[in-house]
């Protein structure tokens, strides 16, 4: 493909060279699963993000998940979700036999509605989940101040968020726990799947070191749910050897957004860069009318794009048994008809996102010719 929409290979030339030597060592050593390496990245993750402590697992959702079940959420529970977010967050509520609760986006941020968040807490609530969808940070403050008021927990899901701030501080060291997945396509992708939770406080930490090695306090003790997410060995070399590269590759997609911003025609509904934070844009989308045939024409001229995510999780089936209908998140139906993910990667060519943008132009002309 001309562009793709993402180029995983890009980015692991950079590291293959250094980490080589390292994966010989792991692999004649033999220590596959929480070997020292992941240590190593636990503490230098946590130093990055802000946080006490980080805790090395085998996936994104693992982290969401560990992070509630430390937290007591179970059966009976119910725990604020951004309706317009990738299944995994509310999965994590419902695998703990707790029942994820939708809210209406925000139009303008791509994130959750905060103004809409208090309507939708009763005596069961127990956490707010914010999700920095697509690298951009929620409006935390009001997140806080409405938990805080109601004695709530919070746990970001800052899965897209690789690096973002708010008001000074990463996201994922703000609420009482944070998520991160390093899928490979993330800002900060493993060689496989991989996650990490953050958090300040110690017994949370510790209830999940316990809980993703199988409940264990000590070997063969097992006085905590017995989860199995525990991070292998190689992919924390990966991250470690990645984690100094971040925030260049990050300033680089932020470049690369900038450009696009800048050379889209109007008719495409480009992102906002928000005034209480820095964006580290995973992923770049935009929203345009006839999206389809859109994505159709940019298809036949090579270039790459997705859709995150065409249908909001109150629609989705797993979730019917909720008992949502379509027109209650009206928002986030009519956005999910109009959004396209457009390529997005650090190593991508400026000349490659100017070429983007002028397909784009060319099929507004085409659609809308005067």
């Amino acid at each position: 493909m001309a562009i793709p929409f993402v180029d995983l290979q890009a980015q692991q030339a950079q590291v293959v060279d250094e980490i080589l030597p390292e994966i010989e060592s792991v692999l004649r050593q033999g220590n596959f699963i929480l070997g020292d390496p992941v240590s190593q990245f636990e503490a230098e993750f946590a130093e990055y993000i802000g946080s006490d402590y980080a805790v090395g697992l085998d996936s994104g959702l693992s982290a969401l998940k560990l992070a509630l079940a430390a937290l007591g959420i179970g059966p009976g529970d119910e725990v604020i979700v951004p309706v317009n977010t990738f299944i995994a967050t509310a999965a994590a509520v419902s695998f703990l036999g707790a029942r994820p609760v939708f809210v209406e986006m925000d139009e303008d941020t791509n994130n959750i509605d905060v103004t809409r968040i208090e309507a939708a807490i009763n005596e069961r609530t127990k956490a707010i989940m914010p999700v920095h969808l697509y690298g951009s940070p929620v409006d935390m403050d009001p997140v806080m101040a409405v938990a805080n008021r109601y004695n709530l927990y919070v746990v970001e899901d800052a899965a897209q968020a690789h690096g973002a701030m708010y008001k000074g501080k990463r996201v994922g060291s703000i609420g009482h726990a944070g998520a991160f997945s390093f899928y490979p396509a993330k800002n900060l992708g493993a060689a496989g799947d991989a996650g990490a939770l953050v958090t300040n406080d110690p017994d949370v930490a510790e209830r999940v070191k316990g809980m993703r090695n199988v409940g264990q306090v000590e070997r063969y003790i097992h006085s905590l749910p017995p989860y199995n997410h525990r991070m292998d060995t190689l992919h924390a070399v990966v991250l470690t050897a990645k984690l100094k590269r971040l925030d260049g590759w990050n300033a680089s997609r932020d470049h690369l957004a900038g450009l696009y911003i800048e050379n889209l025609p109007q008719s495409i509904i480009a992102p906002q860069r928000i005034d209480y934070g820095t964006q580290v844009w995973h992923l770049f989308v935009v929203r345009a009318e006839r999206r389809d045939d859109l994505r159709a024409a940019l298809q036949t001229e090579g270039i790459g794009t997705g859709i995150h995510y065409p249908v909001p999780l109150h629609l989705q089936p797993y979730y019917a048994d909720l008992g949502y209908q379509r027109g209650d998140f009206p928002v986030a139906e009519m956005v999910a008809d109009e959004i396209v993910s457009l390529p997005m990667y650090a190593e991508m060519a400026e000349s490659d996102v100017r070429l983007v943008c002028e397909r784009l132009s060319e099929f507004v002309l085409t659609a809308n010719p005067t």
